[in-house]
């Protein structure tokens, strides 16, 4: 008797996708469209901005392909100067959108290569399609914040900004001055001070030279104010916002050797919106990972990647820096005490980024689960 086998054949229908590349600028962006490896790229220029026309392409390019309308779009375009808006907007209509480290993104390193905007739309759609097919770290997606906390954002930036700014205008008087031979520290009352210098020879300043140095102090004195009005209110907010955020920044200045500056920029740009799943991830968001560099024979260290968050990584060195005078009986301060205290001036440095690193691992462990870095101390009051 003849047994018959018998077969079931499952098949999972493969649901085509349309994929959309942005190339932006100014005045115009160069759409590339494609439904698979193998496929011409549709390529289409639109007026920047113009969110009518955009849509009438996903739809005209879905016409040519032979799509369903309801078939999904996959777009992407380069983190820039035109921000998360398009990706919100792309978001609400329905398209999967990223967001892509255009760092990250493959070049060729020919010295001399062709770099047109048509091409650089093909590659970025080849890479999409990469990505969508399970390549994932075939380039770097930048993590899209809510339009809140990127809100939270602009007041330690503006402070930042304005700060520059008043060191500029200090500078510039302090230049001005030196090409006169004088040497003069810029105080509240430096417009008094102005009526009692004498040149080289005993005469006074000149009334061009003078004036220049009024309007350059009173530029001085409107940064001042308006640095003095923003740190107020960041102040104001810490004492009695409840949002969670600020929360965070309270827990923070909890720690000895941690300001209000540190913690409101920890928590802003890093803390309080960004879900970190391990401790590298931490470490290479700010920019503090070493890189080693191996080829054949030769392997050396090229130092830390700096392919974070500047603004995280500039403080978390100065906040290594102050641990080390504020909580010197913690246990990262013993380890790097022992491992690079008696070191030269090159190995502290390296010591000095190494413990930013740890610390900023612990800093972000205290802040989930309320476990104090190992030897800290606690502040008595906040302020």
């Amino acid at each position: 008797m003849k047994t018959e086998t018998t077969r079931i054949n499952e098949y999972n229908a493969i649901r085509p996708h349309l994929y959309m590349a942005f190339e932006l600028s100014q005045a115009e962006w160069k759409l590339g469209f494609t439904i698979g490896f193998g496929q011409q790229a549709r390529i289409r220029t639109i007026n920047a901005r113009d969110l009518e026309a955009l849509e009438f392409e996903v739809k005209a390019a879905k016409k040519r392909f032979g799509l369903p309308e309801d078939t999904p779009v996959l777009s992407c375009y380069e983190a820039g100067r035109d921000g998360f808006w398009i990706y919100r907007f792309l978001q609400t209509s329905g398209v999967e959108n990223l967001v892509v480290d255009s760092s990250s993104i493959e070049v060729n390193r020919k010295a001399r290569r062709a770099k047109t905007d048509k091409l650089d739309t093909g590659k970025l759609l080849t890479m999409l399609m990469r990505y969508h097919q399970g390549e994932t770290k075939v380039w770097s997606v930048v993590n899209v914040p809510s339009p809140e906390a990127e809100d939270n954002r602009h007041l330690h930036r503006e402070l930042g900004t304005l700060k520059s700014e008043r060191t500029r205008h200090i500078n510039r008087i302090k230049g001005f001055l030196a090409g006169q031979g004088i040497c003069m520290i810029v105080t509240d009352d430096f417009l008094e001070r102005l009526d009692m210098i004498q040149l080289w020879d005993g005469s006074l300043l000149l009334p061009g030279l003078r004036a220049r140095l009024e309007r350059e102090y009173e530029r001085m004195q409107f940064v001042e104010e308006q640095i003095k009005t923003l740190e107020a209110e960041r102040l104001d907010l810490i004492r009695h916002s409840v949002r969670p955020d600020i929360e965070q920044v309270r827990q923070l200045l909890r720690l000895k050797g941690i300001g209000v500056a540190s913690s409101w920029l920890y928590v802003m740009e890093f803390f309080a919106w960004r879900n970190f799943r391990n401790r590298r991830e931490v470490g290479a968001l700010a920019g503090l990972t070493p890189t080693p560099f191996q080829s054949g024979s030769d392997s050396r260290e090229q130092g830390i990647s700096k392919a974070g968050n500047t603004f995280v990584r500039s403080m978390a060195i100065q906040i290594g820096w102050g641990w080390l005078r504020h909580q010197p009986e913690s246990k990262l301060s013993l380890w790097y005490e022992k491992r690079f205290g008696h070191g030269s001036k090159r190995l502290r440095k390296i010591g000095i980024v190494a413990l930013s690193r740890k610390l900023l691992v612990d800093i972000w462990r205290y802040l989930e689960t309320g476990l104090v870095p190992e030897g800290a101390e606690l502040k008595t009051r906040l302020f």
